[in-house]
């Protein structure tokens, strides 16, 4: 087993620069590389929550399931979440009733629930030590945010068939004012427990699982692995955002980072529970980013405080005038804030989140195919969307009657969001402007240790890294998926794609999707 140390620098530990404390407390989950041609009922590619729970439904019903993972499991974005468990979700029920109506509302809420429930009864089957606990959750108003908001989601929440309360006060936050909507029957685990245990349960199943296996070629046979053929009669693709197709469901969703700072608290202080605000009314974004806060055990004396937000379009965070590496700081201001009993801070890092045009998660058949399926558009309710994708997916692959299924379709036009759609796809769209645009620096030599950026040379967009023994490294700065100029990303020491977020190393290497190759080196000496 690796040392922190020996870790911190392999990109199939993380999808980036900083370490969770989620990774920091779990040794790597690894199985063996592919290395022969193979053949599977179904073949699940995605080592994270979605793909993990997928393979565990369709083992439980008979199929033989093979899953593969590019790195180890669980170092996509379920090891960089926080991990909460809700059916208060990130967009508004009064907003997702506007869209859908009050039905489809009461399934989405329905559906979240049973998620929760779903991971309850699997820990106890499984005899999983992840930590799960069920707790409160706590909305509460962002200062840009009116009364009415909560008004409207209290009437919305209870359409849909939640107990909801609006509480007169926010439990344990008596430094913020003001009423709060109470979510009861909340949950929270130790992710990475819990996929440590549903691996494991997958391997006693007899299913096979691969890591650092990285797919190529997929198509409705089965894909390309570290050079072998797996051919398989169903595919399910739970990449966080599809590998498998160029355009389609990437002009529905859109790539978002969000932080997270993690510190102690005394036990003494605190009681476990999820705590969200109402978001920035007033936001440069689409998706009006919030704040939300949880405790996880840390030792006998103190919690760890989980705070996340300041979430900005990945790639795009000079939009705000405000860089991924400043984002932090402003975050723990606002956590010390809020919670004035946090102590020292133990851990930082980010992730990503695909952010739908309508709210709902894209889980099904993959638009044009009959045999591949996908799993994506999590927004910031990754851990029940990730586990109602594997319920669907088994039931739709099994011929079960599903009555989610349509609610996630990823087919489905809601022609309601239009405007929105238009001024996504528009800030996507400008992107390709980088083309034109001077580079981060104007030359090389400007370029510290351990810094990276885009420039322009020779008529070409290349991303350079110059590493702490002054060694460069040089790659085309032209994003393989769709020819986007990409970002330095100075927090997580990445290039980052601002159209639909697709994200490399330092060292070119690819570390999320939509992009299926690495950077292409280039001959490059320095003048």
């Amino acid at each position: 087993m690796q040392s922190l140390n020996e870790r911190k620098n392999n990109d199939e530990i993380t999808s980036g620069e900083h370490i969770s404390f989620w990774i920091d407390s779990t040794e790597s989950i690894v199985f063996e590389t592919l290395k022969q041609d193979i053949s599977t009922d179904v073949l699940v590619i995605g080592g994270g929550i979605a793909g993990l729970t997928t393979a565990y439904c369709l083992l439980q019903s008979g199929k033989k399931v093979t899953l593969i993972e590019d790195g180890f499991i669980g170092s996509g974005e379920s090891g960089r979440t926080t991990a909460h468990l809700a059916n208060a979700l990130d967009d508004r029920y009064y907003e997702i009733e506007k869209l859908f109506g009050k039905e489809k509302s009461r399934l989405a809420a329905e559906s979240h629930t049973a998620a929760i429930q779903w991971i309850e009864n699997t820990v106890i089957k499984e005899h999983i030590d992840c930590n799960f606990k069920r707790v409160n959750g706590y909305l509460f108003l962002h200062p840009s945010d009116k009364f009415e908001s909560l008004e409207k989601e209290l009437e919305a929440t209870h359409n849909a068939g939640i107990n909801t309360q609006l509480l007169d006060h926010i439990p344990n936050l008596p430094s913020v004012g003001g009423k709060c909507i109470l979510f009861p029957q909340q949950g929270q685990f130790h992710i990475l427990h819990y996929l440590k245990g549903l691996a494991e349960s997958i391997v006693r199943q007899r299913g096979k699982i691969y890591t650092q296996t990285h797919a190529t070629e997929i198509s409705e046979k089965g894909c390309r692995a570290n050079g072998y053929k797996i051919a398989a009669n169903q595919i399910v693709v739970a990449t966080n955002t599809p590998v498998n197709d160029l355009v389609t469901i990437h002009t529905r969703q859109f790539p978002y980072r969000t932080y997270v700072i993690a510190g102690k608290v005394l036990k003494t202080q605190l009681t476990p529970a999820l705590w969200w605000d109402t978001g920035d009314q007033n936001s440069t974004w689409n998706s009006q980013p919030y704040h939300y806060v949880r405790l996880e055990d840390f030792d006998d004396e103190y919690y760890l405080l989980l705070s996340g937000g300041e979430d900005h379009k990945t790639g795009q965070a000079d939009k705000e005038n405000i860089a991924e590496e400043d984002r932090h700081k402003i975050l723990e201001r606002w956590t010390r804030e809020k919670f004035p009993m946090l102590e020292e801070i133990l851990y930082r890092w980010s992730g990503q989140v695909m952010e739908p045009l309508d709210s709902m998660a894209f889980i099904g058949r993959n638009p044009g195919d009959q045999n591949v399926f996908i799993i994506t558009g999590d927004s910031g309710n990754g851990m029940t969307h990730g586990t109602l994708g594997g319920i669907i997916i088994s039931d739709l692959i099994n011929n079960k009657e599903n009555t989610w299924a349509h609610l996630y379709k990823p087919n489905r036009t809601t022609l309601k969001i239009a405007g929105e759609y238009i001024k996504e796809a528009a800030s996507m769209a400008a992107q390709y402007i980088d083309w034109v645009k001077k580079g981060g620096i104007n030359s090389i030599q400007e370029l510290k240790k351990d810094e990276g950026a885009v420039i322009n040379l020779h008529m070409k967009k290349v991303a350079v890294y110059r590493d702490e023994n002054e060694e460069l490294y040089a790659y085309s700065a032209v994003c393989p998926h769709l020819g986007c100029i990409l970002q330095w990303n100075a927090d997580e020491r990445s290039f980052d794609c601002p159209c639909h977020g697709s994200r490399f190393t330092k060292y070119g290497r690819v570390i999320n999707g939509p992009a299926t190759s690495d950077l292409t080196p280039l001959d490059f000496q320095e003048e």
